[in-house]
């Protein structure tokens, strides 16, 4: 870089655009990810700012099917559990819900944080060690605005047992999970989150900032 990068109004534009479509995607096609782009993705989301320069995140690719299998059973008894938790209604329109694409992303990426990392040498960390972790979801926000302007979606599965997740990928003990991703293409392109789509919960309108 030969000079401090200027970011104009029609940049200004664009970034809220892709800001406003980066959608948690659930709805897959099977087409192959371009190896460059998932490649690219990766290398800005290690750009992403972290605590003390520690840069704490661990991806993961997961290929095997047996594992990928593991982790979509885990799925299926959290998912089971959650709905088992809510009232009668409530409960009919979670089920109706398509919560994960884990049978159709063709990439799988779980992202871990490695809590022993002495990268950073504990700047930062000593009041606030969750800062580690928040560095990683950084990363992650990162990787999926990225993902987006290749045109690729992402989706976010929380709905998962960490412990089993961790034990199926066998990674270190010092490593704890922070997102399971699936990536691809969509099969559907929409502004507006499923979940708002689909009835579940209406966007909030709140201030940006609250003034004390």
């Amino acid at each position: 870089m030969t000079g401090v990068p200027e970011f104009g109004a029609d940049f200004r534009a664009r970034f809220a655009d892709l800001v406003a479509w980066r959608r948690d995607v659930r709805r897959f096609r099977t087409d192959p990810v371009p190896e460059d782009a998932l490649r690219d993705c990766l290398a800005l989301a290690c750009l992403s700012p972290s605590v003390g320069n520690s840069q704490p995140w661990r991806f993961v690719r997961v290929s095997q099917s047996a594992r990928r299998a593991a982790v979509a059973a885990s799925f299926s008894r959290c998912n089971e559990s959650a709905a088992v938790g809510y009232d009668d209604e409530r409960a009919v329109a979670y089920r109706r819900l398509k919560l994960a694409g884990l049978r159709e992303a063709p990439v799988h990426l779980a992202v871990f944080c490695d809590e022993a990392t002495a990268a950073g040498h504990g700047l930062g960390r000593a009041t606030m060690p969750e800062m580690l972790r928040y560095s990683v979801v950084t990363a992650i926000h990162t990787f999926w605005l990225a993902a987006r302007a290749h045109g690729l979606g992402v989706g976010w599965v929380s709905i998962l047992c960490p412990e089993e997740v961790t034990g199926v990928l066998d990674v270190p003990a010092a490593w704890r999970l922070v997102a399971y991703l699936c990536v691809g293409y969509p099969a559907e392109e929409h502004a507006d989150p499923e979940l708002v789509r689909h009835g579940w919960q209406a966007r909030e309108t709140r201030t940006a900032m609250l003034e004390r």
